[in-house]
């Protein structure tokens, strides 16, 4: 092979990490513990975000089941409460009626 093809031994020795300022090491070895940390705290919060989600996708579907059970609800209300109901049951149960016109008495202060 030709001796301008292979790298000399001067250029692999100035890329080797011994051969850098300790200042420019600790630089370098700071910044790849950031990446390692920055890395792990966005999986961290990735996770997080998705446990949150899928409680919120749970608390919306049973707010629309509490939803619609409230409307079933006020529709039995409605039910129970109609004036027609209620006045069946005064005449059935309490053996209530409406007074003649005769035995109705004004009083006045």
């Amino acid at each position: 092979m030709k001796q301008g093809l292979q790298p000399s031994r001067s250029t692999l020795s100035r890329w080797a990490p011994a051969s850098l300022p300790s200042g420019d090491l600790l630089l370098v070895g700071g910044l790849v513990m950031a990446c390692l940390i920055t890395a792990t705290a966005v999986i961290n919060v990735s996770h997080l975000t998705r446990e949150q989600y899928a409680h919120l996708q749970q608390l919306e579907r049973e707010r629309d089941q509490l939803q619609t059970e409230w409307g079933q609800l006020l529709l039995e209300e409605s039910a129970w409460s109609s004036p027609a109901r209620i006045e069946r049951l005064a005449v059935e149960r309490l053996e209530m009626r409406l007074p003649h016109v005769n035995e109705v008495e004004v009083i006045r202060p």
